[in-house]
């Protein structure tokens, strides 16, 4: 009897260290069955039982978004980061290549596999026309350029190469595309819109499909879609919501607007967007009437997803809950309460990681931010994370670098330069047009401070924040190339930037092409009140149309004031920001295909009759939304 008491006894006490080492093993992240790494479990099977196993640590960490530069395999282990982003220009070194940009992203994602967890980390990029931050990469045209394409369907293919070329360096998510109806051209991005008429940005959202992939019929809404494998990238529409809309075209201004105007003009792309399979959606820096949206429920919450039903995350604009107050960072405390119980479930700190994990876990434990809310935030982060495979595909390799500025890409790339091109005007009247071009005559003059210069022909967000001035930044085709590469060999092209009058008078041009415009910006750097070319664009253009026969080149962010000029100029044409494809200019210039393009934007005659869009009752522009001459292809060239 005692035998068998004894025997029963210690089987009792295997039993109960089993049972402990089980529960320990469990909450270490072990357990020999782990439910949320088995990719053949439900979606929110695999999301709950992996939350079930996380600590508050865990999941702040996942809330957490770090630049590259002060990202570490140590860091990423450390404090359990959930995302890292190359800022404007933050790149592993100079010119790196894509084997280079893929061995860092591994490297920060090897730091995240050793957690107890091993919950992948997400990388993000600004691929705002193209894998524009990476040397050789395809930079297509800005956005304002696609708009004036109409083409839903190229700008879906742009979304596809793009999508490669961002996977090519290892990277699977881009903070693109930026879906603001730019209601103002004062406003410093007004070329990362597509349109100030929401119906033409609404259309372009098929970008996202080019980015994700198609999602799949009878998808329920809201959830994100991204196609399985390496190919496709996790998309974010931005900036929400009301970002186009500011007095004056402030950047991270007030937008001023009722609730039915920001619904039936701001906000309709979002609709698409989430209909697509949007994966993220970003929130702006401005406000509206007066409330941060980085800090309004209402919207990101009540609307975004309570309303509409989103279920990727919202991730915040680069220290946008720093901006929450005036000056930012004064009050960083109330700013973590603010932007998270808003709805804000990622946030893009981008430096100082552990004072932002210090105060958010201050605030978890003594409940000013509910566990709710952070499990709502982190839930939606590995829905993301699930979704694209990043758990059982994390590393990347090199399957895809030759991906990058592929011929192929640059074709396309050229075509849209091609399809955005508007010609504004030919000739003085329509029996007697300038444009197409004579391939073959003696001599001609290109002029201009636009004509030989890549990086003002890309604008910003190429290869550095504020973008680049010079030929030596990326690879890429010139305008004043594309021209020599196009024109007869017997015909002489003569370059000169800035010729006087004298000189274009003493020589016997056939006609100029003179090509100017305005510097690279980005963001509040643009800002302009004037919205004037610079003085030295338009003495070229006042010397060299005074003198000879000229068709004139703008390139811009958007319209400029050009009058009085325009009854000096023969043709003139709007090239909007082009990207690295120059020869798409000299392709339509000389009739190897026609002009297509119409007007996204409203090109105004004078500041003062600014903001002006079409429908307005005061609407007087110098072209009109929707303008553009065509032409047909040249039989003679």
């Amino acid at each position: 009897m005692m035998h068998v008491s004894l025997t029963r006894g210690l089987l009792l006490l295997c039993l109960c260290i089993a049972a402990a080492t089980i529960r320990t093993a469990e909450a270490a992240g072990g357990g020999g069955y782990m439910k949320y790494k088995d990719p053949k479990q439900p979606l929110n099977t695999r999301i709950n039982d992996l939350l079930s196993r996380m600590t508050l640590e865990e999941k702040i960490g996942q809330m957490t978004q770090i630049d590259r530069s002060v990202a570490s395999a140590e860091v990423m282990n450390k404090y359990y980061i959930g995302s890292v982003l190359s800022g404007g220009g933050s790149v592993p070194s100079k010119q790196a290549s894509a084997e280079t940009w893929v061995t860092m992203v591994n490297d920060f994602q090897k730091g995240s596999l050793s957690t107890r967890l091993g919950i992948p980390m997400i990388y993000g990029i600004d691929a705002v026309h193209g894998h524009n931050n990476v040397y050789k990469a395809t930079i297509f045209p800005h956005n304002v350029g696609l708009g004036a394409t109409r083409d839903p369907e190229l700008v879906k293919k742009i979304g596809a190469a793009t999508a490669l070329e961002v996977r090519a360096t290892g990277i699977p998510y881009v903070f693109a595309p930026c879906i603001a109806v730019c209601r103002d051209p004062r406003w410093g991005r007004c070329y990362e819109s597509y349109s100030e008429d929401h119906k033409v940005v609404q259309a372009m959202t098929q970008i996202i499909p080019g980015l994700q992939g198609d999602i799949p019929p009878n998808s329920r809404k809201g959830v994100p879609f991204i196609a399985a494998g390496n190919k496709k990238v996790a998309a974010c529409a931005k900036h929400y919501v009301g970002d186009g809309g500011t007095t004056k075209g402030i950047n991270e201004n007030n937008t001023v607007i009722n609730r039915h105007g920001l619904l039936s003009i701001h906000m309709p792309a979002y609709y698409n967007s989430i209909i697509e399979g949007v994966a993220t959606i970003m929130v702006s820096y401005s406000s509206w009437n007066g409330v941060k949206m980085h800090a309004n429920r209402d919207l990101v919450t009540g609307f975004l997803k309570n309303t509409l039903r989103f279920r990727g995350f919202v991730i915040s604009d680069w220290e946008g809950i720093d901006r929450i107050t005036s000056p930012p960072h004064a009050n960083y405390s109330y700013s973590i309460t603010a932007g998270i119980n808003a709805g804000i479930d990622m946030i893009m700190v981008p430096y100082n990681y552990t004072e932002f994990i210090d105060g958010l876990t201050f605030q978890a434990k003594t409940k000013i931010i509910p566990m709710s809310r952070i499990d709502d935030a982190v839930r939606r982060i590995l829905r993301v994370k699930f979704i694209m495979g990043l758990f059982e595909n994390p590393l990347a390799d090199l399957s895809l670098v030759n991906q990058l500025g592929s011929q192929e890409h640059r074709d396309l790339a050229r075509e849209a330069v091609r399809r955005s091109l508007v010609l504004l005007k030919n000739g003085e009247s329509a029996d007697k047009p300038l444009l197409p071009l004579p391939k073959k005559t003696s001599k001609i003059l290109v002029a201009g401070s636009h004509a030989d210069n890549l990086g003002y022909q890309c604008g910003g967000w190429t290869i550095e924040w504020q973008g680049l001035s010079g030929n030596n930044l990326t690879h890429g085709t010139t305008i004043l190339t594309g021209i020599k590469n196009t024109v007869d060999p017997e015909t002489e092209v003569v370059y000169k930037e800035n010729p006087d009058a004298e000189y274009v008078k003493s020589n016997d041009f056939s006609y100029a092409i003179v090509v100017v415009g305005e510097p690279p910006y980005a963001e509040t750097f643009g800002d302009s009140l004037n919205l004037t070319l610079p003085d030295a664009g338009l003495k070229t253009i006042t010397n060299v149309c005074g003198a000879v026969k000229c068709v004139v080149i703008v390139i811009s962010g958007r319209p400029v004031v050009i009058q009085p000029y325009v009854p000096l100029l023969d043709a003139l044409v709007a090239a909007w920001l082009p990207g690295s494809e120059g020869q798409g200019v000299a392709d339509v210039l000389f009739g190897d295909y026609g002009f297509t393009g119409k007007l996204s934007r409203t090109w105004f005659k004078t500041v003062d009759q600014l903001p002006m869009n079409v429908g307005d009752p005061h609407y007087d522009p110098l072209f009109p939304f929707g303008f553009g001459l065509t032409t047909t292809p040249s039989k003679a060239n």
